[in-house]
């Protein structure tokens, strides 16, 4: 603790968006919690950005709305922001900053961590290599979600990812082992917020989910402590307590435009979209801190859900998180105008560590192959229908008609399921086989033929090849 913990500065030099800049500072560090007291009597706390010799910029979580230079005493703590940890959090709903929601009392721990957290030190970090079951086919079979891994959601305005992350964060299982939910919510709507609560809601009364939701009319500051708390939160759960804990972070855009917010604010030069240059060392600070320790029970594994500006990919926010992370899911605008849910584009989505955690002993034998060959098959589909496009339907031969065939098939038996729908993953690998066995045996070349034997031998699938009702 600071020896000038208990000292309140009254100087308060400037207010600056959410900024307040202290002068005649002693003794204050990088990152040190802060309370701020107003003449009102209400109390607002912040986190030092700067330390300039004596001048102190700290930004206020609450923001800065109704504060005055002449009045405001502003005292700092000498430690970084610390929050409770434990059991606790588990079944609770708070804001943004993690004070209560639900009207329920502040959530007590029997020991506190930092925000900022720490990394993991790489000689200490275990590969993933078990599944999280999600209960969407087109997650569970094609990008399947490894324990420790960091895998975003890609989408577009519009598009339904927040009833996608949502149904992820309701239906997830780890094989029954101990399993925890934290969902950080930043920038929704009112609505958006009642629509995440209510999807939750039994997951909630179950004790398995930690649930932090910043609003859009929240101070914008708060936004950046969102996804730092559900990450303390979930560190905890998993290293200390040997909960495997997934962490579903939406919409990282929305994060991001916060920091822009922050660094114009502080007066810095901008980059890329004027987001701030240090923009991918942010982000990584995030992701980063997912994964599985070597000796620690339990694991992190984070889900990102981001908007991607006017559908573009190389936005900064995109292509930065494609580059910390370990693949994507990229939901399509085609896909859902044709009115398929989840609108998951199979050939723009990947999970490189995908084959880690699939196959023998962790998902099914013959998890691997199908996916490939799913994979190869819709990628000779496409190039069918555009050239289908090109000469006509009638031009092409009756191995391209298949084609044609097995892409429909995808959607309608595959790809398409409710909101709600929990699909256990062998119906989901039995619906690929499905489609697949559309083919003719030709051209599934990436099987083998045992496997293939075996299919076209099951009441699923006529001899053609063509399916049949379950």
């Amino acid at each position: 603790m600071s020896a000038f913990a208990d000292v309140e500065y009254t100087g308060a030099r400037e207010l600056r968006g959410p900024l307040v800049v202290v002068e005649g500072v002693r003794g204050v560090g990088w990152d040190e919690f802060a309370t701020i007291a107003l003449d009102s009597g209400e109390r607002r706390h912040g986190l030092v950005l700067e330390v300039d010799r004596d001048l102190a910029v700290v930004q206020v979580l609450q923001g800065t709305a109704g504060m005055h230079r002449t009045g405001t005493r502003v005292s700092f703590s000498g430690t970084p922001l610390r929050i409770p940890v434990g059991t606790g959090w588990l079944g609770r709903v708070c804001n943004g900053r993690g004070d209560p929601a639900d009207g329920g009392p502040p959530v007590l721990g029997g020991t506190d961590a930092a925000v900022g957290g720490a990394p993991i030190n790489p000689v200490r970090r275990e590969p993933p290599n078990e599944p999280v079951l999600t209960g969407v086919s087109a997650v569970d079979v094609l990008t399947t979600l490894v324990r420790g891994q960091k895998l975003p959601l890609f989408s577009v305005a519009g598009l339904p990812h927040l009833e996608l992350a949502v149904q992820i964060a309701a239906q997830a299982t780890c094989g029954g082992e101990a399993f925890a939910v934290v969902f950080a919510g930043m920038g929704l709507t009112h609505a958006d917020a009642a629509f995440v609560r209510a999807g939750l809601a039994e997951r909630s009364a179950a004790r398995e989910l930690v649930l932090l939701l910043n609003t859009a009319d929240d101070p914008v500051i708060e936004r950046l402590l969102t996804p730092r708390l559900a990450l303390t939160i979930a560190e905890h759960l998993a290293f200390t307590e040997g909960r495997h804990v997934l962490v579903v972070m939406t919409d990282m855009t929305a994060y991001s435009e916060a920091l822009r917010e922050v660094s114009a604010a502080r007066g810095e030069i901008p980059a890329r979209r004027a987001y701030p240059g240090y923009l991918y060392s942010d982000l990584a600070s995030l992701y980063e801190r997912c994964g599985r320790i070597r000796g620690r029970p339990g694991s992190v594994t984070v889900l990102p859900v981001l908007t991607m500006p006017a559908g573009d990919i190389t936005h900064p926010v995109p292509d930065l998180t494609g580059y910390i992370t370990e693949g994507q899911i990229v939901l399509s605008a085609e896909v859902y105008a044709a009115g398929t849910y989840p609108p998951v584009d199979p050939l723009a989505s990947l999970s490189r560590l995908m084959r880690k955690g699939a196959g023998a002993g962790r998902t099914r034998a013959d998890h691997p192959d199908v996916a490939a060959q799913l994979i190869a098959a819709l990628a000779r589909s496409r190039q069918v229908r555009e050239l289908a496009d090109l000469i006509g339907r009638p031009a092409l031969s009756p191995t391209d008609l298949r084609h044609l065939d097995l892409e429909d098939a995808f959607r309608q038996r595959f790809l398409a399921q409710s909101t709600d729908g929990n699909r256990s993953l062998d119906e989901s690998l039995d619906r690929a086989w499905e489609v697949l066995l559309t083919l003719p045996r030709s051209q599934l070349g990436m099987i083998p033929a045992d496997l293939l034997d075996a299919h076209q031998a099951s009441p699923r699938a006529d001899m053609g090849g063509r399916e049949t009702a379950p």
